[in-house]
């Protein structure tokens, strides 16, 4: 098996596989294949007969993919993982997970625009045939939906003063790249500098790519595909995608629509959460790597 690219270093592996893989037979999914760490370690532990369908929407982490028969790598959104199994003729699968954090690579590649330490092009999408970019969002979104995506994802406390400032800004030249936006917010900023700049990023990040969206999509999606003992585990990085999370596990239920075309909720199952509490990376995988500090893993398993 070929070795796997060491641009993103899976939070929580060994943890997560466990807690995955209950059958070595099983299909299973990695709705997030990024460096394929935790695909490699899937595969690890499947059996000669047992398959893993994984998904990225970014071409660049195609580089990663590792030469197994038994894994198939899809270019696309992981909210229409339903679609693609009915393609691949699957019905059911014993296990879905997800790491919701946005890759190392992703991060450090400053063309993407992602981090507020760049000079990048305002881009941030995970699929670059996306139509909606950050620069579409700063400067084309009306000033109330800016507040709203400010508040809603990003929980930016100066959600109306941070909109009223861009739109004033964009009125006299469209916001083209990071730096022009950190002029513009810069005067603004609340509190710690790095938390308050990562908030605002996150806020754009998740709306030009639908984060919330996608991931109510999956979250069902996944309930509706998994056999009775299957398993599904999340990796989430805010208390936005984490809130979500942990409502669906205990609750079967996704609240209100995030979009008009959502459909309404048809659940025939139900989950059992196996802990009420987040699994944490010990103190030991932060020292390793940072970017798992914030990292919480929640599990559920299909009894119904």
């Amino acid at each position: 098996m070929a070795a796997v690219n060491p641009y993103h270093a899976p939070v929580m592996c060994a943890e997560t596989i466990e807690s995955l893989v209950t059958d070595p037979h099983g299909v299973y999914v990695d709705a997030t294949f990024g460096g394929g760490g935790h695909s490699a370690a899937i595969l690890q532990v499947l059996d000669t007969g047992g398959r893993l369908f994984a998904f990225d929407q970014d071409l660049d982490a195609f580089v990663n993919k590792v030469d197994d028969q038994r894994l198939t790598l899809i270019h696309g959104n992981f909210r229409f993982l339903k679609q693609w199994m009915r393609y691949y003729d699957v019905t059911h699968v014993h296990g879905v997970m997800a790491d919701l954090g946005v890759s190392s690579f992703q991060l450090d590649e400053k063309s993407k625009g992602f981090s507020y330490a760049s000079d990048a092009d305002l881009d941030m999408r995970m699929n670059i045939k996306s139509e909606a970019s950050a620069f579409q969002i700063i400067n084309e979104t009306s000033e109330g939906e800016l507040v709203e995506i400010f508040s809603r994802y990003g929980e930016v406390r100066n959600a109306k003063t941070l909109a009223k400032a861009i739109v004033v800004a964009r009125a006299l030249r469209p916001i083209k790249n990071v730096q022009e936006l950190l002029m513009c917010i810069g005067p603004l900023v609340m509190g710690n500098r790095s938390r308050y700049l990562a908030q605002v990023f996150q806020a754009i990040r998740i709306k030009v790519n639908d984060e919330i969206g996608s991931l109510r999509a999956l979250l069902s999606t996944a309930a509706d595909l998994l056999v009775v003992g299957g398993r599904l585990s999340i990796l989430t990085y805010h208390s936005i995608e984490d809130r979500l999370v942990k409502h669906f596990m205990k609750s079967g239920k996704l609240g209100p629509k995030e979009q008009e075309y959502e459909f309404e909720e048809d659940r025939k199952w139900y989950l059992k959460m196996l802990s009420k509490k987040p699994i944490l990376p010990t103190r030991e995988e932060v020292g390793r790597n940072r970017r798992a500090r914030s990292a919480k893993l929640r599990i559920a398993e299909k009894i119904l």
